[in-house]
């Protein structure tokens, strides 16, 4: 089965098989040539063994002269060999390896070389005898790192190590973490309502974990998006089947008017079928909003004119109830979208104040242009005097039918539609809206919409 755990595995292992791998090219390809600030400190060195090794078979013979090199490689695990002048070897292990270096010894010099990692010298020595020798050797690790030679080398290895390493996981992290940021941004959008959103099939056809969250994201998603249409579609037809009941009433309630003359239980009826009427007719507008939004036609709108439209007029049928509403505007403010709609969603938030404020205090309007990043916008304050509303509650008095307990409860009118409206309608138009607790009491509606280019 493959599962994260495989794959993790096998990345692991792979990044240290190409760090190996990486180490020893570094290895293979490390120059070969020795820097000549160092060839005297080298020569010295190697001419302290040579000089004892050149000593010993003059004065003991090539046979004691082998015991001491050959404990000298056991010491350092360093090959040395002893020649003479002609290149033959006398005495050491494994002198082949440095036959190429002696027949290039210039006379009363050295000869240097570099073979992974390790530095080889071969000088020429004169023995008490007045014989001439070639003397090769390995520079053991120690003399070498203080001389400095390997610095380099010792870099460029851990650099090779950090590079290789640092790329396979960046793509280790990149393989992992690509789909749940996907996931991510999905989540989001389906929070803010896109109920369409899928992951991507190439995501889905992951067969591990990771592919399996995907596919029960996609699931989940389509079953919201299908209970969430089913519940739209039952409140249009719902709103719709309660329409010729009602209608049928204002029939039996005319013909009651009739037979029985007026009687102030005719008025309650008459007011009860009014409010059914109405909340009727914002459920079909919540239906329509829910299932045909992308379709409403837009056009340029001037904000300012008809915020003017929609005060006037409130003002006009509240102004006993309050001390009217305050109109601040930046002057026209252009947006793209339906006027019809705006103008509802807009109303509505206005009565909703006017219907909460105390009396003897105005709702403040306040129309503005705001600039940000993301361009220019339009920010629409509503604000009234009223009891305000729980912080817990904010959210949800955008949901519809949503009553919040205390003050602003059912004594005060309305079916809880009008800011569900207002939250669909803007939300059509790419915009906003949230509410706020307003200092020291109070409900500020905020509305932003962007604004229009043309």
């Amino acid at each position: 089965m493959r599962s994260l755990f495989l794959k993790i595995f096998f990345w692991f292992w792979a990044t240290v098989v190409a760090i190996g791998v990486a180490l020893i090219l570094t290895f293979i390809l490390e120059p070969r040539s020795v820097p000549s600030r160092w060839h005297a400190t080298l020569a010295d060195t190697a001419r302290y063994s040579g000089l004892i090794a050149v000593q010993t078979v003059e004065r003991d013979g090539v046979a004691s002269a082998s015991i001491y090199l050959q404990r000298v490689d056991r010491d350092t695990h360093l090959k040395t060999c002893l020649f003479d002048a002609a290149g033959t070897a006398l005495a050491g292990g494994d002198c082949s390896s440095f036959q190429n270096m002696t027949s290039h010894v210039p006379p009363d010099s050295s000869s240097f070389s570099m073979k992974y990692g390790i530095v080889r010298v071969a000088l020429r020595l004169t023995g008490p005898s007045g014989r001439r020798y070639i003397f090769a050797t390995e520079l053991p690790a120690g003399p070498r790192a203080a001389f400095g030679i390997g610095r380099t080398a010792i870099l460029l290895q851990w650099g090779v190590a950090l590079l290789v390493s640092g790329l396979i996981c960046s793509l280790l992290t990149r393989y992992l973490t690509a789909p749940i940021l996907r996931l991510r941004e999905m989540s989001q959008k389906l929070a803010a309502g896109d109920l369409s959103v899928r992951t991507g099939s190439g995501l889905a056809q992951r067969r591990d974990e990771i592919g399996g969250l995907v596919r029960d994201f996609n699931a989940m998603a389509a079953r919201i998006e299908e209970l969430v249409s089913r519940q739209r579609q039952l409140i249009s037809d719902v709103s719709h089947e309660l329409r010729s009941p009602l209608a049928r009433l204002n029939v039996a309630l005319d013909l009651g008017r009739q037979r029985k003359g007026d009687d102030p239980a005719f008025d309650h009826m008459q007011e009860d079928i009014r409010l059914l009427e109405e909340m009727i007719q914002r459920l079909l507008t919540i239906a329509k909003l829910d299932i045909s939004a992308p379709q409403v036609p837009m056009t340029d709108v001037d904000l300012a004119d008809l915020l003017s439209q929609i005060v006037r007029k409130a003002e006009f049928e509240s102004q006993d109830a309050n001390g009217g509403i305050s109109l601040t505007s930046d002057g026209p403010c252009t947006v793209r979208g339906s006027a019809e709609l705006l103008h509802s969603a807009i109303e509505n938030v206005v009565r909703n104040a006017i219907r909460y404020t105390e009396k003897g205090t105005a709702v403040e309007v306040r129309l503005e242009h705001e600039s940000s990043a993301s361009g220019a916008t339009v920010r629409l304050a509503i604000r009234d005097y009223g009891p305000g509303v729980p912080e817990s509650e904010l959210v949800n008095i955008f949901q519809p039918f949503y009553r919040v307990t205390g003050a602003r409860d059912r004594q005060s009118g309305g079916a809880g539609l009008g800011l569900a409206i207002a939250d669909r309608v803007i939300r059509i138009h790419q915009g906003t809206i949230r509410a706020v607790n307003a200092h020291p009491h109070g409900l500020s509606i905020e509305i932003q919409l962007p604004q229009s280019q043309s």
